[in-house]
């Protein structure tokens, strides 16, 4: 199928195609599985209860439910065979107009795949489209919120969820980016399955330098997902046997088909699988 034809395709079937690739490149969902309940987990803990001949000094009980009721912040990092943030280019033929997207997928300390972001901008359009791929368990309908540093937070809605991660978008404009560029960190509010904040915080450095650059060259992309592929089922395998699940069963769906995007947001050149087009 051509480029202008894909991109060209209704809204609702551009956001499931591109949401069925992305959750088949993550792997199994063993992949996301520490995460489906860090929404659950992040949530600070109540402290332990003291024994009744030792009651604690009476401002203690304040200080607790203020610890309770702040976000936790989880902290991530780049993946590490991500270099810098990566820039896609596709051309929608029928508007005659460049679409693009710069993106950057975010894991744990131990490496295991958390979030991604895509920023989205078409060519002569001021808007522009920040794109989440979020882990499970956390709160749909409060959505998101998020911004730069500690300026005024945008709010985001949730798009659409898989077994894998939930897509959450936002529309933004020029200042924003430029924010962005300039900035240390986006931080993105949610809330998990006890209504208690949680912030990912994502450093930003290099951001302007992948915005503002080149789109990435196809046979660099091809090396990179191939990397990303080979790299994601190593973790995988890894953490089903430190889950005494014994070798990886090789299910179908479990690899990316040839031409899929090999991790969130980042796709195959133009030509075989074009930017999903943001929507309008």
């Amino acid at each position: 199928m051509s480029a202008s034809t894909r991109l060209s395709q209704s809204q609702g079937a551009t956001a499931k195609s591109t949401v069925r690739s992305l959750a088949l490149v993550l792997g199994a969902a063993v992949a996301l599985a520490p995460f489906a309940s860090l929404a659950q987990q992040a949530q600070p803990q109540r402290p332990a209860s003291r024994p009744a001949q030792q009651p604690a000094p009476a401002q203690q009980p304040a200080q607790g439910q203020a610890a309770q009721t702040g976000p936790t912040v989880v902290q991530v990092k780049p993946e590490p065979s991500q270099t810098t943030w990566t820039k896609v280019c596709g051309k929608d033929q029928a508007a005659n107009k460049e679409i693009c997207y710069t993106t950057r997928d975010f894991v744990s300390d131990q490496g295991q795949p958390v979030l991604a972001v895509a920023v989205y901008d078409v060519k002569g359009d001021p808007n522009k489209i920040v794109r989440f791929l979020m882990p499970l368990g956390l709160l749909l309908q409060p959505g998101i919120r998020f911004g730069v540093d500690t300026a005024q937070p945008t709010p985001g809605r949730y798009a659409v969820c898989f077994p894998n991660g939930c897509f959450a978008e936002a529309q933004v404009k020029d200042d924003f980016i430029n924010a962005m560029k300039k900035g240390t960190n986006l931080n993105i509010s949610v809330q998990n399955q006890a209504a208690r904040e949680v912030s990912f915080s994502i450093p930003l450095s290099d951001f302007a330098k992948g915005f503002d650059g080149a789109p990435i060259d196809p046979k660099v992309l091809e090396e990179q997902q191939k990397a990303l592929q080979d790299e994601l089922a190593k973790r995988q395998e890894e953490l089903r046997k430190r889950l005494g699940g014994g070798a990886a069963d090789a299910t179908p769906g479990a690899a990316p088909a040839p031409g899929t995007p090999a991790v969130p947001g980042l796709a195959p050149a133009p030509g075989a699988t074009p930017a999903p087009a943001p929507k309008p």
